[in-house]
């Protein structure tokens, strides 16, 4: 993990693998966000020149025993859609009250280049989950992610908003902090 703190702006131009669809795929199977995204960042590495990163993010619910962590995109059955997912979270949600419904979000980050990692970077947003969806934007637990800083579910914040609060944008500053210290 890398320290925070100021660093010399950096422009990155950022693009797709080519045919990427076409590419094999990367098994997700690490027991932690950080081993899944410099798995997924070192897998692609390996077929095609420059730097890769990938990225592994996911939901944690303590009262949960973390799940559903790193199965977030899994969680409810790999063909499941975020409606099911997010079903399944609240069904077992059920019965939490208060503190038990603390919740955060956390993004790492893996910059790769040629099989070598290079940096892995974590961040995460704290919130709580809500008893049922509000908003339409976002994707996957994002109606029902509270964050009280807010006071909004991530699928009503606007993109703007999204981006300056969220673990991904927050991962991806640090990731970029990287880079620039790299250059």
């Amino acid at each position: 993990m890398l320290a925070e703190g100021p660093s010399p702006s950096v422009s990155v131009e950022l693009e797709l693998l080519p045919e990427f669809e076409l590419l094999p795929a990367f098994e997700e199977n690490a027991p932690t966000f950080a081993e899944n995204a410099a798995g997924k960042a070192l897998h692609y590495s390996r077929l095609c020149d420059g730097l890769v990163f990938a990225d592994d993010s996911g939901l944690v619910v303590p009262a949960l025993g973390g799940a559903p962590g790193v199965h977030s995109a899994r969680y409810a059955g790999v063909n499941a859609e975020n409606s099911q997912r997010i079903e399944k979270l609240l069904s077992e949600m059920q019965d939490k009250v208060g503190e038990q419904r603390t919740a955060h979000f956390v993004c790492a980050i893996a910059l790769v280049r040629k099989g070598q990692v290079l940096a892995v970077v974590t961040n995460h947003v704290n919130g709580e989950i809500l008893e049922s969806p509000r908003g339409v934007g976002g994707f996957g637990y994002d109606p029902v992610f509270y964050f009280p800083a807010l006071k909004k579910t991530f699928a009503e914040l606007s993109a703007e908003e999204k981006s300056q609060h969220s673990h991904r944008g927050k991962a991806f500053r640090k990731l970029l902090e990287a880079l620039s210290s790299m250059l």
